[in-house]
């Protein structure tokens, strides 16, 4: 439960660094926010990277499990076939 509430909060974090981006873009077209939007668009691009290594990470320890529909195809597919012949 602690990695998808990291994982969680480092998304909004993302979420919140884009929209101060945009709002720098938006706003003046001098330097001084042309920086900002540079400094907030590096955070994100940071950010987004920590959160995919961190899950990759996370996941090869085996700290979670897939559960989703690509997992239940996989069960699926790992049982054994009944021959159904005679």
């Amino acid at each position: 439960m602690p990695i998808k509430t990291i994982a969680l909060v480092i998304f909004l974090i993302i979420i919140a660094s884009l929209g101060n981006a945009l709002f720098n873009l938006v706003r003046n077209k001098d330097p001084e926010h042309s920086r900002k939007t540079l400094r907030a668009l590096t955070i994100r691009i940071s950010l987004s990277l920590i959160l995919l290594l961190g899950l990759i990470l996370a996941y090869t320890n085996g700290f979670f499990q897939p559960q989703g529909l690509g997992a239940r195809i996989e069960q699926v597919r790992s049982q054994p076939v009944e021959n159904t012949t005679r």
